[in-house]
């Protein structure tokens, strides 16, 4: 009598079924649950607000690696040397960015998702070594370009004006 209680309160728990779509051998004397069973193993059935939640979730983790992998790519050339359009990659970053923002203003909510922290951490990280890699870069140009600019002045000055400094130590 007990398995038939148990059996009874296991029903009571189930969602209600139509009892036309079950199928014959449901409906026969031998079955005591209706045809759909919940997954035990399975994950947990979510309602439409987590459903929403979780997509957006995916949404603003996918805009996240999305800007992480541009990150990736320039820190990646810039740390092989190799040549780089940085038109193209500035360009690339803005609208990732900007897609990023837009959805984290539009989500702020998500901003406590731990999953969403984690992503967020991580490519903090490889935006500060591509900042750095960059920063160097730029340092590594402004001094070629000094370089530069000092031969050209010294091929275009005959020395007129600049002979006294010279002499002077200057």
């Amino acid at each position: 009598m007990q398995a038939h209680e148990g059996a009874a309160a296991l029903v009571v728990e189930q969602p209600v079924v139509d009892t036309e779509t079950m199928t014959i051998a449901a409906a026969s004397a031998d079955a005591l649950l209706p045809v759909l069973l919940p997954n035990v193993g399975g994950e947990a059935v979510i309602d439409g607000a987590d459903a929403v939640r979780s997509d957006e979730v995916r949404g603003l983790l996918a805009a996240i690696r999305r800007l992480e992998s541009i990150v990736e790519e320039e820190t990646a050339a810039l740390a092989t040397r190799k040549k780089i359009d940085f038109d193209d990659f500035s360009a690339r970053k803005s609208r990732s960015m900007l897609e990023f923002v837009r959805l984290m203003r539009a989500r702020m909510h998500l901003g406590a998702e731990v999953e969403v922290t984690e992503e967020i951490q991580r490519l903090r990280e490889k935006l500060e070594r591509n900042r750095s890699l960059l920063e160097m870069h730029y340092d590594a140009v402004r001094e070629v370009a000094s370089i530069i600019v000092k031969a050209i002045k010294d091929a275009e000055s005959d020395g007129t004006y600049t002979g006294r400094a010279a002499q002077d130590g200057k």
